[in-house]
């Protein structure tokens, strides 16, 4: 699927353009119009680093800290360390794993804010162009159709990001 964003100069080219789109007879899977003054980007997953941020975390914590259990689990009984032994046989090996379950959370937010989004360049220069109170229109097309250039060229955009061409 293609999906980019056009940057327009005011509401009158976006809602031109949108309109454009809708009387086409290309199937478009996302058609979005972004204001300048709205936070309608920070909901956008696409455009918005902390949401792709946070999803990368959560997907990493539900691998890393059942791992992290049971590793806290194995080392607590293959060692002779006695740190919880009040808790009894039965609690210092749990103990033990609980705190390797939270190791494994605070990796996952680790390696999260680690990770660079692969369309960070394109995402800075669309979210400077809003602040600079341009509007964007992002457009996704279903895989194998190209988007519709003819049309957006016609719209006279000032800015064309391609986000991503999987």
């Amino acid at each position: 699927m293609a999906i980019c964003v056009v940057v327009l100069p005011d509401a009158e080219a976006a809602e031109r353009l949108t309109q454009g789109l809708k009387n086409s007879d290309l199937p478009l899977m996302q058609c979005l119009t972004i204001p300048p003054d709205s936070d309608a980007i920070d909901q956008v997953e696409l455009l918005s680093p902390n949401l792709t941020r946070q999803r990368r975390q959560k997907a990493m914590a539900r691998w890393l800290m059942p791992f992290g259990f049971l590793a806290g689990l194995t080392f607590t009984k293959i060692t002779t360390l006695t740190t919880f032994d009040s808790f009894g046989p039965w609690g210092q090996p749990v103990i033990g794993g609980l705190l390797g379950m939270g190791s494994g959370l605070m990796g996952s937010y680790a390696a999260a804010a680690s990770v660079n989004s692969e369309n960070e360049d394109g995402v800075r220069i669309l979210r400077n162009r809003r602040e600079e109170g341009r509007w964007l229109l992002l457009m996704e097309t279903p895989s194998g159709i190209d988007l519709p250039w003819q049309t957006v060229q016609r719209s006279r955009p000032l800015q064309v990001v391609r986000l991503s061409e999987l």
